[in-house]
């Protein structure tokens, strides 16, 4: 029997930065709130005055929400008695739980892969879909657990996940990371991806990765029958993904749009990654990737693309008129060759910009936290260093990538919001001699979260997944890695 690395259910207790408090200091009674107060710096949005909350959050452990926003000088409306717990968070940055808007958790077994450390996305792909192609259930396991871990203890609460590999014995696929997220106590929009223009066809997958469009239409409805969860604070929602132009029928795309219609749910592919995807379609369909976009019934307010970086200033228009959303993912287009995405052109043209880590085989890493940094200095070589602050590439990974995922009820701290939050303390030689908390955040580095609250709940205390068997769990993964490399 093999090992589940489970998180247990903890209760929680009453503490402060110091220790577990007194509880003759509040009378003996424990009710359902939570004040995480005095924090070092908040982010409460780009532009916005954080000293509304300069005193910290009042969360409602029931319902899991913010309840309260605490001004300067002010204290909770209910009192200090009222409170289940006091968190001190005078060392602490506090940020909405960041929100990650692409990925690839399967990838986590394919990390700097010596075959593929220096090749472009398409040679990236034709050497890796083989391996791929080799995935167990098992396997999909460990490593959606590998990379939701990694995520969380990042400060990342929401994430999504595109995952578009099912070969025989993997049709499944999407349940096994339903269980995953709710053992994890993580949000997700799992994407039923799909790939059905193999080699054979012109594509660019071999033919025993891509699964007929009946099937996959099927299995996509039955999993947001079975799974999709709507309304303030969903746990698990389901979204339909055909992987790319190059892997996937125009009829499958089509029908895809048509069924996400039916079923109000949102549309997720990769677009204009690379110029050789744009040479691709030009050459296929005789059109441009935003063009082939409109061509099949996907350029509306249901969609969110994959990195968007070769969109030239019409396109960009139409983006935004439309309400389409991009997920922007710097390490993945850095590490690839594949470009800057204008992320700064498509927000003021108003699309939602969001950020991901996309894969860990075209990132190595599941760090959202790092992700902003290096979203912020990217994005400065494109567009100059006053246009890019701290704070406009927080929201992106906050505020922006929520809404590229269709909720409003995540990604900022505001009362009737989730208490989705992340703690992240300036410590270590890293921040010695940092001024601005907020900017040191970004600028200098930090790399995981001190503590993280998912609907009130810690997922995260001291840097480490609650529960986690860590060591089990990374000595299981190393050993898929290395089955599906040498297999």
């Amino acid at each position: 029997m093999v090992k589940q690395h489970e998180l247990k259910n903890e209760s929680c207790v009453e503490v402060t930065a110091h220790g577990v408090a007194d509880p003759e200091r509040y009378g003996g009674s424990r009710s359902s709130t939570v004040w995480i107060k005095d924090p070092l710096a908040i982010h409460l949005g780009r532009g916005v005055d954080s000293s509304s909350a300069a005193r910290g959050i009042v969360v409602d452990l029931s319902s899991g929400t913010i309840v309260e926003l605490v001004p300067a000088g002010g204290e909770p409306t209910g009192g200090p008695t009222s409170l289940r717990q006091i968190v001190d968070a005078s060392e602490h940055v506090v940020t909405p739980g960041l929100v990650n808007s692409h990925h690839h958790f399967y990838q986590t077994l394919t990390r700097a892969w010596a075959p593929v450390a220096d090749l472009p996305l398409f040679g990236w792909l034709t050497n890796l879909y083989p391996v791929w192609a080799r995935l167990t259930p098992r396997a999909l396991e460990v490593a959606t657990t590998v990379a939701m871990a990694e995520l969380l203890e990042s400060g990342c609460t929401t994430t999504s996940d595109h995952h578009y590999l099912f070969p025989d014995g993997l049709e499944n696929a999407i349940d096994i990371q339903v269980e995953v997220v709710r053992r994890l106590g993580m949000r997700a929009t799992l994407t039923r991806g799909s790939m059905s223009l193999g080699e054979n066809e012109g594509g660019l997958p071999p033919q025993n990765t891509v699964q007929d469009a009946d099937v996959i239409l099927e299995d996509s409805r039955r999993l947001v029958n079975s799974y999709h969860e709507r309304g303030p604070g969903a746990q698990v929602q389901i979204a339909l993904a055909p992987c790319s132009p190059f892997s996937v029928t125009t009829h499958l795309m089509r029908d895809s749009a048509d069924l996400a219609q039916e079923l109000d749910v949102r549309l997720h592919t990769h677009l204009a990654e690379t110029l050789d995807e744009e040479d691709f379609c030009r050459e296929r369909f005789g059109l441009r990737t935003v063009d082939y976009l409109d061509s099949v019934g996907w350029l509306g307010g249901r969609t969110w693309l994959a990195h968007g970086v070769h969109f030239d200033d019409e396109e960009i228009a139409r983006l935004g008129r439309a309400g389409v959303s991009v997920a922007h993912c710097p390490t993945s287009n850095m590490r690839l060759a594949s470009g800057i995405a204008r992320a700064v052109d498509l927000e003021e043209a108003g699309v939602a910009v969001g950020l991901g880590v996309d894969g860990s085989a075209s990132n190595d890493a599941s760090n959202l936290i790092r992700e902003v940094r290096q979203a912020l200095y990217l994005q400065r070589l494109r567009f100059g260093t006053e246009r890019v602050t701290s704070q406009r590439v927080l929201d992106w990974g906050t505020r922006g990538s929520a809404r590229a995922l269709g909720r409003q009820d995540i990604g900022s701290i505001e009362v009737g919001r989730q208490a989705d939050l992340a703690m992240f303390r300036l410590d270590g030689f890293a921040f010695s001699g940092a001024h601005d908390p907020l900017a040191a955040l970004v600028l200098c580095g930090a790399e995981k979260a001190d503590r993280v609250m998912v609907a009130g709940q810690w997922k995260v205390m001291d840097g480490r997944a609650i529960g986690l068997d860590r060591d089990a769990l990374m000595a299981e993964h190393r050993e898929e890695a290395l089955r599906l490399v040498h297999q």
